[in-house]
């Protein structure tokens, strides 16, 4: 699964950047969200196959710059999704401006300052507490919510963190529906039965990413406030660090024919266009 999420998102890169058809804004939020993909999967799961095959399953300092980074690149894609739907708003509902509003270096450096300042905030604060002398995470990579429970030390204010974390994240999801919403309103207004589905189908495969992305993400918090399964909640975490990065590159080029032509061209250096 980790090789085929790296070739996968690596060739949706190389394609992206070796096609000028694809030198559009839609398409760089796309190659960053499959950058983004391929260093969530590499944070986490090459040490946990070095643990397996070592039989060491130490971590210690490396912890919490783990944490650090999964938080980083996590917030980034959840702000990546956010843009890509505020992309597909504006050239849909605005097409005309669509150039003049949409600046996707400056919206990629917001998101990655964004989702920086929010994992320093929480790695910082999780310097401060002591912890007990059993130290066994129950998970395959140090997530947040684990690595509080082994604090001996008061967790009030990573508690208070944590809360404004989830609602500074909350805002991305809040940007998507909201885009959302106003792009069926104004498929529906179409005269055309072509034209909404020729705007639905530009839609389509983002909406499936965010869909796997976000409904992996509860599902998460979701299983670990209903049980105290260990095993639960590590199967429920492998469902969105490492199955929405391995599904995405398949979902867009698959369903984009502008992506299927760039990577045959790539892959068998037959010009599509």
């Amino acid at each position: 699964m980790y090789l085929v999420t790296v070739l996968g998102n690596l060739l949706i890169v190389l394609a992206v950047s070796s096609d000028s058809h694809l030198h559009t804004p839609m398409y760089f939020f796309l190659c960053n969200l499959s950058f983004t993909d391929v260093c969530i999967s590499s944070i986490t799961i090459p040490k946990m196959l070095v643990s397996i095959q070592t039989q060491d399953q130490s971590i210690y300092a490396g912890c919490l710059a783990q944490l650090c980074c999964v938080l980083i690149f996590g917030g980034l894609e959840s702000c990546l999704l956010a843009v890509m739907a505020y992309d597909r708003y504006v050239a849909i509902c605005h097409p005309l401006r669509y150039t003049v509003i949409m600046k996707p270096r400056l919206c990629v450096l917001l998101s990655l300052l964004l989702s920086t300042v929010d994992a320093l905030l929480h790695s910082l604060m999780g310097l401060r507490l002591s912890f007990c002398t059993h130290l066994e995470i129950p998970h395959f990579f140090c997530e947040l919510a684990q690595v509080l429970k082994l604090a001996c030390s008061d967790t009030l204010v990573n508690d208070l963190v944590n809360v404004v974390g989830i609602l500074l994240f909350g805002v991305p999801l809040y940007g998507i529906v909201y885009s959302y919403i106003r792009i069926i309103s104004s498929i529906l207004k179409m005269p055309s039965a072509g034209g909404r589905y020729k705007a639905f189908s530009t839609c389509g495969s983002h909406l499936l990413v965010v869909s796997l992305f976000y409904g992996t993400g509860f599902g998460v918090y979701l299983s670990s406030a209903v049980t105290e399964s260990s095993i639960k909640n590590v199967v429920a975490s492998i469902m969105y660090t490492v199955v929405p990065q391995m599904l995405n590159p398949f979902i867009y080029s698959l369903r984009n024919r502008e992506m299927k032509g760039a990577l045959r061209t790539l892959v068998i250096g037959v010009p599509f266009w």
